[in-house]
This record gives C-alpha cells, structure tokens and sequence, in this order.
C-alpha cells in the first residue's frame, strides 16, 4: 500500500526581508530629529563604506514630516551630500533572537541644517511629504549600492520656518564574496 504523505515535500515561501533576517543580515534604524529650514536643508541616509565587504540592499525608508508646512525629499543614489553628518545609534539588527546579535557594516548618517545640494550621485526621483505625516516606501531590496555607495534622502522646504523631520531605513547586508 502506497503511502501518500511519503510523496509530498513541505515547501514553505516566506518574504525575502524574513528571509534575510532570519539570517542575521536584515537591520532598521532613523536618524535622530533633523532640523532646517530659513534657507538650509538637511539630509539622512544609508552610507556603504568602502571597505565594508558588503553590497547595500535598501528594503524599506520612511520620511517623516513633524511640521505644518509639505517638506520635498530628493533620493539621490550615490552623492557626495553637503555639510558635517553624524552617525545614528538608533541602529538594530531586525532579528533580536540572535546571540550575538548582529553588527551592521553599514551606517546611518545624517546632517542638518546644510547649505547647499549633494555632488556628483544621481538624483533618482523626488517626493512630497504633506504636513504632519510619514511617507513609507518598500523597495525590496532592488537598491544595491556595493561598498562606497550611498543611498541619501535630501530635505528641502522652501519656509521660513525650522522644520523637524527624521528619515528611517530597512536594509540588508550581503558578503560581496557570496
């Protein structure tokens, strides 16, 4: 007698971002609070250094607009952005089961209060953030920025007034030897 369960495999399809932190590789984190405005500008991203060994893969960024005025967001693709920036430590593996976690080879990095556009790079397409609210946008992954590159949200409003804003990231880190 044949026995049927013997035939069947179990397949499971699970999202790629599961999948990657799953294997330690997925992280989320912000800047901390960025203020401009009366003539600056201000920006937060993703910065690959050169010799992290790791390709960039952006999943998922936020925007978030605390003020009353629309802000615009320019995405620029491997610039050389204005100003002095900090490092966030508002930085965590997505996966928190893992022992030890997780170190991103990746940083966030953000400036406020810049004068000035990015250099070089490629601005790939702009958004508007309306008035108290967060813009959310999934990518899965199909930015990849090997090391050296850089994934950059540029903020510009056109008030008088000091907007506070943050920019937020979902991404994962693949060895550039896999």
């Amino acid at each position: 007698m044949t026995n049927y369960n013997d035939r069947f495999s179990n397949v499971v399809n699970i999202p790629n971002p599961l999948y990657q932190s799953l294997k330690g590789r997925y992280f989320v984190g912000q800047t901390d609070h960025i203020r401009f405005g009366k003539g600056t500008n201000a920006w937060g991203g993703l910065i690959n250094p050169v010799k992290s060994d790791v390709d960039l893969f952006v999943n998922a960024f936020t925007i978030t607009n605390h003020s009353n005025q629309p802000i615009e967001a320019e995405i620029w693709f491997n610039p050389i952005p204005p100003g002095e920036f900090t490092i966030s430590d508002n930085v965590t593996p997505a996966n928190t089961a893992l022992c030890p976690p997780p170190i991103p080879e990746v940083k966030i990095a953000y400036a406020e209060f810049v004068e000035g556009s990015p250099r070089k790079g490629v601005m790939a397409f702009r958004r508007i953030v309306p008035p108290q609210s967060t813009l959310v946008s999934e990518e899965d992954g199909k930015f990849i920025f090997p090391p050296g590159g850089s994934f950059i949200i540029f903020l510009r409003s056109k008030t008088n007034e000091i907007i506070k804003s943050e920019v937020a990231f979902g991404w994962f880190e693949k060895d550039t030897k896999d």
